[in-house]
């Protein structure tokens, strides 16, 4: 038998508080998308404001850093022209995003979820993520 290590939903509802709080601060209203290790939705919050094109996008994002185990932004500097996984934007059906804003959670070294953040730049995205990891993770949280 396997046993999983998966985030719950009061650990989703703590990276999204910690995002959506870094979203006011800084002005911009997310849409922040939480999955599980196999990129299932646990959670999702669209602030007032938050872009309707970024309701998908936030969750491609979260989707994409779970399966793929890294950040969003990862890829899309190893896929450009001639990049060691140049076309990997149309595995997965499409879903796999190149998109800074997404990010693995990780826990004692394993995969256990997913955030992602969109309606910012790709910059603010990340950041917002960010802050989600450290509200939940503190000193632990991972990202590269």
């Amino acid at each position: 038998m396997l046993s999983i290590t998966r985030l719950s939903l009061a650990e989703a509802r703590e990276l999204i508080a910690g995002a959506a709080d870094h979203a006011d601060h800084i002005g911009v209203p997310m849409c922040i998308s939480i999955v599980d290790e196999s990129g299932h939705r646990i959670a999702f919050e669209r602030m007032d404001g938050g872009k309707i094109l970024s309701v998908s996008l936030s969750e491609d994002k979260a989707y994409t850093a779970a399966l793929a185990r890294r950040p969003t932004h990862i890829y899309n500097e190893l896929s450009q022209s001639g990049g060691l996984v140049h076309g990997i934007a149309g595995a997965l059906g499409g879903r796999f995003s190149l998109v800074g804003g997404g990010y693995p959670v990780i826990v004692d070294g394993d995969v256990v979820g997913g955030i992602g953040c969109s309606s910012g730049t790709p910059e603010q995205d990340m950041e917002c993520c960010r802050a989600g990891l450290e509200r939940l993770l503190g000193d632990e949280a991972e990202y590269e």
